[in-house]
This record gives structure tokens, sequence and C-alpha cells, in this order.
């Protein structure tokens, strides 16, 4: 028995990192999974290895800025595997480097607060009025420890989106509260996703292990077994938290 036997979820930016980590360990724990991203190799890739490991699971598309396309996925979702149980609205990135903000483009801004905030709300304002008439499911969002922390290496349009959907899972919780439906939030460090190991240079890694009291970068499968908590029974009492998977790193009063 899984810890998400019968489940139907979905995992938002699945395609690769940490969405694709929490795809596989969902569909190692039971649970039907749709799988979603921008890349169709990369999803493709990610879909047949839970396939291949007797995983069901689908493959879906929708840009997540935009509330129609979103339903479409929803809906098909519904059709093919069932009323969405679990959602992760993983999707998102930095889309603006670090620097003050008078340097900070507008364009920068706004694709920032749109890839990740923005995406995050319509993709709850989509699936979540169907948990509710269900009484039932469980909603996780991703934030950052850029999001948690004042940090002058952290890209301001990021940091503040990532804020953004810290104040949003709170606010969603307590409204989604009286619903039987849970809302918590995933806040991680330093994950050496396949992008990280390319643009963090060796040079630079043993001085990040310094910041961590645990001495060690974080893995996909670190965020991922974190939502399989939340996502779980074991969680049933658990709302409105944002979780710092962050080896230490941050450390919140």
């Amino acid at each position: 028995m899984g810890a998400l036997d019968g489940k139907v979820a979905l995992v938002t930016g699945s395609s690769r990192g940490i969405g694709a980590a929490i795809a596989k360990l969902f569909a190692s724990e039971g649970a039907k999974v749709a799988v979603h991203g921008r890349d169709a190799a990369k999803l493709a890739a990610t879909r047949d290895e839970i396939d291949q490991a007797g995983g069901r699971v689908i493959s879906v598309a929708a840009d997540v800025t935009r509330f129609g396309e979103i339903e479409a996925m929803r809906r098909r979702i519904e059709q093919e595997l069932g009323p969405i149980d679990v959602l992760v609205a993983n999707a998102g990135g930095s889309y603006s480097p670090p620097g003050p903000i008078e340097e900070t483009s507008e364009e920068g801004w706004h694709a920032s607060v749109e890839g990740n905030l923005t995406a995050t709300f319509l993709t709850i304002k989509s699936i979540l009025p169907g948990m509710k008439q269900r009484r039932a499911g469980t909603i996780i969002t991703i934030s950052s420890s850029a999001g948690r922390r004042p940090h002058p290496r952290s890209p301001l349009p990021y940091a503040a989106a990532k804020a953004g959907i810290e104040i949003l899972t709170q606010d969603v919780a307590a409204q989604a509260g009286p619903f039987d439906v849970r809302v918590n939030c995933i806040a991680p460090e330093t994950i050496l996703t396949e992008r990280n190991l390319q643009r963090i240079p060796e040079a630079q890694r043993p001085q990040l292990l310094e910041s961590h009291p645990l001495k060690r970068l974080g893995t996909p499968e670190d965020v991922a077994r974190a939502a399989v908590f939340l996502a779980s029974e074991s969680a049933s009492w658990i709302t409105g938290i944002i979780l710092d998977v962050a080896g230490g790193a941050v450390m919140v009063r």
C-alpha cells in the first residue's frame, strides 16, 4: 500500500527537476499522475519513466498563465484519470537576474510575477472548486528560500512572487479548510536540479555548503519526499504551513 494509493495528482512543471521528482515519487506511492510541462521531450521522458515503472500516468499541456488552457487541462485529466485529489502547483522559474531594483526591467518583473504567482493563482482557481464540492483534496504550492528572507543576491521579482505565493497559500488554506481541503507550501533552498548543476560553478559549491547546517545541498528527491508527506493522510491535520526544505539554512521565528 502506497501513501497515495488511488489518488489522482496533477503536478505542474513536472517535465524535469523538482516537479519530475515529485511526479515519479507520487506514482511510486500509488497515485495516478498527470505530468505537465513545456519541454515536450523532457515531459515524454518523465511520462515514459513512470509508465515503465508500472505507474498510471498521462502527460498534459497548458500555459498556466492562461485560465482557459488550465480549465481544458483539468477537464482532460478528469476524463482520463478522474477528479484531481492532489494538486502540486510547481510551475515557475526565475525570469530576471539578480541586481538592484533600478536595474530590474519591467519585462523581468512581469514575467516573474506571471510565471510564478499568477500561474499558481490560476491553477488553484481552476482545481479548488471541485475539491470543495467533493469536500476532499490537498494543494501544495512551491515557494523558495528567496521568498523567506531578504538576500542581496536573490532576483527581486522572483523573490517577491514567491513571497506572494506564501500568503496566497495561507489565505486559500483559511478559505478551504471548512471544506476539508488542505493547502500547504514547500519552500526549498538551493536544490541540485539539472539546471542548477549547470549554473553553479564547482568552485562555488563549498561556499554554499557552509551556509547550510546540514552541510549538503538539497536534491529534488528531498522536496519530493516532503510533498508526499503533505499530500498523504499522515499530514491530515496540517494546513496553511510553509515548510522550509532548506538544510537548516532558513530558520524563521
